[in-house]
């Protein structure tokens, strides 16, 4: 909710909704149009306010892609490992959760508010808050620094850039030299021209000497490799992950950073909890599809309304507990304020909308291969299996290349001064330049709802829910781009529960080259027809087969573990950091 008062007001939307308030004496305070475009420090804070919230979804929604159904898996191993961990982060919404979000969001609004009540004392209720959120908000924070690391190595330490002469080259960590290469990055055979300063452009008056550019390798290869993070319990299992040097660096950051909130309570602390929550939110949550999306944000959108203008508990909660829960900027005796909810809420769709637009990018590029297969059915008048020959089109997906954490390459590899895109770059760079139509549509529906807030908030000097102009502006802007672009259906159609995730299927194509019907999968030649009808009975089957084979083999395994144990030590508890090889490329 937005307002205009001489005590801040919350604008919109539950424990994590709406708080959009500015706050100023009576007699700074714009009453005007003409006087709102005048004063300065209200347009200055107001600009803070959104440029903040757009920012942070812009940011995350690109930190949220990961492979679409329409790509293949990557063949490189290291890209289908990463690629495979992104696919388990990710906690799609259901039908369900349009239910569950406005209610469980009321009942702890509510329990906020008759807590508050109760005790007469909210101080404490903040400090208790605080210090959960303090503890809470350190794994998001890592991320959130973690991934600025990262972003900063990728600009100081690129894999393409073009030198001054407007000739493209090439890092190489094994061999620990810059090598030509053509537009699209491949490595030209003229070693003559290699140099062995790693640093980029202008940044390579920073290492001008042997040794600093052999510090610079060195340092680069910090960044650049994984180091293997394993941990052991006997009786519990073994979990592996791989981390980065950034990691390791943002995780005694994030600690201090929550330490000295908790200890200060800065705002501007507060703000950077605030962002790291928010970036974890849309790398973590998923609308699913267009219907899931739709009916959470209209959920939310009547609950915001509701706990804003007939209830008390918003204002009253908002305004008492000082939690990081809200963007807050002032300046002299303003204040301007923006509920995670507002940035969550929108960001989270916005964010599925930009995944929808590297599907359909993927989904272009999918191609139909005729090929003559057997197709195993069964016969409609005996009921008995028929294999017969036939030629049908088999779906080739195109593989998936990484998009993230090529902004360095990007940048570096432009002419003129790093401002004109060339007409060829490698495969990598190009990746990421993929037509973004319905993620700027949605950023321009959350700015237009940002600003009729704002406008709402002077028209009628009262709060105003935040969300009852965001949600009309993003999910207009999207369906509205649809229409007119005719698309609406492949958008409905887009969904992340891993049914599109499919391989060598086999298709009938209309007369445009666009697949009609899917016919089955295709396995050592043969489609067979037939697994859907007796899908449960295998499955059952399976689980029985499945489950004895299991005690089987469990039974096996202790047997041969005791026996292990009796020629040599084994592990109790583990905890390992493993190094990559030396000479592995970065």
């Amino acid at each position: 909710m937005a307002s205009n008062s001489s005590l801040p007001v919350p604008v919109g939307g539950g424990i994590l909704d709406g708080l959009n308030s500015t706050s100023h004496n009576a007699t700074s305070r714009p009453s005007t149009w003409f006087e709102a475009l005048q004063d300065v420090d209200f347009l200055f804070l107001e600009a803070k306010l959104v440029l903040s919230a757009a920012g942070i979804i812009y940011v995350g929604a690109h930190a949220a892609l990961r492979r679409p159904p329409s790509a293949a898996l990557p063949k490189d191993k290291k890209a289908r490992r990463k690629t495979e961990e992104e696919d388990k982060l990710s906690q799609g919404l259901e039908m369900s959760d349009a239910i569950l979000f406005p209610v469980m969001a009321g009942i702890v609004l509510m329990g906020l508010y008759y807590l508050i009540q109760w005790l007469n004392d909210p101080a404490i209720i903040s400090k208790i808050l605080r210090w959960y959120m303090s503890i809470v908000s350190v794994a998001s924070l890592v991320t959130l620094y973690a991934h600025g690391v990262d972003l900063v190595a990728a600009f100081v330490f690129p894999k393409y850039w073009r030198g001054l002469d407007g000739i493209l080259r090439t890092a190489n960590q094994k061999t620990q030299a810059v090598v030509r290469c053509d537009n699209v990055g491949n490595v030209s055979d003229d070693s003559s021209a290699a140099i062995s300063n790693p640093l980029p452009g202008v940044l390579g008056f920073l290492a001008p000497t042997t040794k600093l550019q052999k510090v610079a390798w060195e340092t680069r290869a910090i960044f650049k490799r994984e180091w293997l993070l394993r941990f052991f319990l006997q009786g519990v299992g073994e979990e592996k992950t791989y981390i980065k040097f950034a990691t390791m660096m943002a995780l005694p950051l994030a600690a201090a950073t929550s330490v000295l909130y908790f200890s200060s309570n800065s705002p501007f602390l507060s703000n950077m909890l605030g962002y790291g929550m928010c970036y974890c939110a849309f790398l973590v949550l998923s609308p699913t599809d267009l219907l899931i999306g739709s009916l959470v944000l209209w959920g939310l959108f009547f609950y915001d309304i509701f706990m804003v203008f007939y209830t008390p508990y918003m204002i009253t909660v908002a305004t008492t507990l000082e939690v990081p829960i809200k963007l807050q900027f002032k300046a002299a005796q303003r204040q301007s304020i923006l509920g995670l909810g507002d940035i969550v809420i929108p960001g989270m769709f916005i964010a599925w909308a930009l995944r929808a637009d590297l599907w359909l990018h993927y989904k272009r590029l999918v191609k139909y291969e005729s090929t003559e297969l057997k197709i195993l059915q069964k016969d409609a008048a005996s009921g008995e299996l028929v294999t017969r020959s036939e030629i049908k089109h088999r779906e080739i997906k195109p593989p998936y290349v990484e998009v993230k954490g090529n902004w360095g390459d990007w940048f570096w590899t432009r002419r003129l001064m790093y401002l004109r895109a060339p007409k060829e770059v490698p495969v990598s760079v190009a990746a990421g330049n993929f037509k973004k139509t319905y993620f700027y549509a949605s950023m321009v529906g959350y700015l237009l709802g940002m600003l009729a807030t704002l406008a709402m908030l002077l028209v009628f000097k009262r709060g105003q829910p935040a969300l009852l102009y965001l949600v009309p502006g993003v999910q207009g802007a999207t369906y509205l781009t649809a229409i007119v672009r005719g698309e609406l259906k492949s958008l409905w159609k887009y969904t992340e529960d891993g049914s599109l995730d499919t391989v060598d299927v086999v298709v009938d194509l209309d007369a445009d080259g666009n697949p009609l019907k899917t016919i089955g999968k295709l396995e050592n030649g043969v489609v067979d027809t037939t697994k859907k009808d007796d899908k449960d009975a295998k499955a059952k089957q399976s689980d029985s087969k499945g489950a004895n084979a299991g005690a089987h083999k469990k039974g096996e395994d202790e047997k041969d573990g005791n026996e292990g144990k009796k020629e040599k030590n084994h592990h109790v508890f583990l905890f390992s950091l493993e190094a990559p090889p030396d000479d592995k490329e970065a």
